[in-house]
Order: C-alpha cells, then sequence, then structure tokens
C-alpha cells in the first residue's frame, strides 16, 4: 500500500453551521515526521478510526462511516466530531485518489496528554489488490474471544463496539490463524456465539435469509454488512440479526467476510470444515459494492 496523500484536521465543535472549513485543514507530506512523541494515539491507542473505501475516485458508504465515527467517539468520550468537517476533508482525500481501489482512513485521536485539544487526520492510499481473495474466497478458524456475548452489556468500559485504535489483539488474532493454516479468524464468545471476524463482519446464507450475528455481543456493526443487507432487501431477500451459535456455521450454505476495502470475500472452510462458495452470488455482491454509494 503506498500513502498518497494526507491532511491535518484542526477539530471543529459538533455545533459549528460553518459550511466551510477549508481553514481548518493542512496537507503534509504522508512520509514526513507529524505527531507529537506525547501523542496518545501511538502512546495508548486512546483513538478511533474509519477505512472508507474508494472507487475511481469516489468514497463509498461516507455517511455511515461518519455516524460511526460518532458513535464511537460517543462509547470513547471524545468530543463529538463535526460530520460536516469530516465529509469536507474526506471529499478533498478522495479528490487526490487515482482510478482504480483506494482507502481513506478517518483518525480521531485524544490527543497529546494533557493537552488542550484531540488531534485528527485523514489519509488517503491505494488499497492492496484484493481480487483474488473475492474470487477464491479464504480458510478461517474459530478463536474464542474470552469473554461471554453477556459481557458488553454489563462491561461498557470495555468499549466493545467502538472502531477504537487499539488494535493489537486484532492483528493477533489474524496471526493466529495465519500459524493454523488459515487465511483469518472468527470470533466466537466464550459461551458458544458466533461475533465477527478481526477486521469484517460475517454474513451467512440459509436459503433464501441471510443473516448476520445481532450486534448484541460486542460487535462493530459493519458499514458494509450494512448496506449489503439494503441490497438484499431490495432484490426480495429475507436479512436478520440472529444471535449465532458457533456450531451452525459450517451448516451454512454459503459464508462471507465482508469488509469496506476488502469487500465481500466467500468462506471457503472454517476449521477445516469445508462450506460451498456461490461464485455468481458473490459476483454480484462484489459489483454491488464496487459501484458508487453514497
Amino acid at each position: 500500500m503506498t500513502w498518497r496523500f494526507a491532511l491535518v484536521i484542526e477539530p471543529a465543535a459538533s455545533d459549528d453551521v460553518r459550511t466551510d472549513f477549508a481553514a481548518d485543514f493542512r496537507t503534509i507530506d504522508p512520509a514526513a515526521p507529524a505527531l507529537s512523541v506525547g501523542e496518545l494515539s501511538t502512546q495508548r491507542g486512546d483513538g478511533i478510526f474509519e477505512s472508507i473505501g474508494v472507487v475511481d475516485g469516489h468514497a463509498q458508504e461516507v455517511q455511515a462511516h461518519l455516524e460511526r465515527l460518532a458513535h464511537s467517539a460517543r462509547l470513547c468520550d471524545l468530543p463529538a466530531p463535526n460530520l460536516a468537517q469530516w465529509r469536507h476533508a474526506v471529499a478533498i482525500a478522495a479528490s487526490h485518489c487515482p482510478a482504480g481501489e483506494s482507502v481513506i482512513k478517518l483518525i480521531l485521536s485524544r490527543g497529546v496528554e494533557h493537552g488542550p485539544a484531540p488531534t485528527a487526520w485523514v489519509t488517503a492510499a491505494g488499497a492492496p489488490d484484493n481480487s483474488r481473495v473475492r474470487a477464491e474466497g479464504l480458510r478461517a478458524v474459530t478463536l474464542d474471544r474470552g469473554y461471554d456475548i453477556g459481557v458488553p452489556a454489563r462491561a461498557p468500559w470495555l468499549l466493545l463496539g467502538a472502531k477504537t485504535l487499539s488494535y493489537a489483539v486484532n492483528m493477533a488474532a489474524i496471526r493466529e490463524a495465519k500459524s493454523r493454516g488459515a487465511d483469518d479468524a472468527i470470533f466466537v464468545s466464550s459461551d458458544g456465539y458466533v461475533l465477527e471476524a478481526p477486521t469484517a463482519s460475517l454474513i451467512l446464507r440459509r436459503g433464501d435469509r441471510f443473516v448476520t450475528p445481532a450486534p448484541n455481543g460486542g460487535i462493530l456493526h459493519g458499514t458494509t454488512q450494512l448496506s449489503l443487507f439494503e441490497h438484499l432487501d431490495r432484490g426480495g431477500f429475507v436479512t436478520a440479526y440472529e444471535t449465532i451459535p458457533a456450531a451452525a456455521l459450517t451448516d451454512a450454505d454459503a459464508a462471507w467476510l465482508v469488509s469496506s476495502v476488502r469487500l465481500a470475500a466467500p468462506v471457503r472452510a472454517v476449521d477445516g470444515v469445508e462450506i460451498a462458495v456461490d461464485a455468481e452470488l458473490t459476483a454480484s455482491f462484489n459489483d454491488y459494492l464496487l459501484s458508487p454509494r453514497d
């Protein structure tokens, strides 16, 4: 992935009614030093982020990503972002993206320790080539996330369901999956229910019904999953949020891990048990996800 563009933001108050935020933005060299050594995003992972897919210069599902950024800010007690300001920044970053697929990242940090204000910035870069995994699929293993499905309600301070910069566990899970000969992981609760992948949402097909784990177990509500469900609803399919036992994974007629940059990747096997791949439906999913969507 080659970084192409970086923009530092002076965060505006959420109730700032301006329509032009150009004075709040500063373009920087993506390769140059930019953060203080006291920055809490790097010291403690104390911040939130969003990754927005870009197709031929068009940023996808921007409103959904901004709303999730605001949701994460509430969970983390960060100042509410001014969504108009962030939308303006996304538009500037997208204008620097060439033809093909790119990714824009939004980062909001608590800032410097004891500092006066949060730190915020946006980057734009070329996206990895995900064509192979979209076509061929991936093999996954289930990994215990270490808590039961009721923990998020009992312990909101764990920030389950917020998209924070503290991704060390997510990356460790992917490394563990690869050490077991798989490509990715699917988290399950300690009492045996399916949750999500480290960087993706899970969708299962059972006949003409499409289901995803209910977001009551500290699951990050996926923007791509939401968009695909809207697409399926328009096509006359039934979509549902359910509490799914881990044992039901391999009983599915098909399964996908979906995310903003990788899009829809079919799951070929879970814990060594093969799952059918619906190549035609997968291709239709990715055709839709690669089309311009606001």
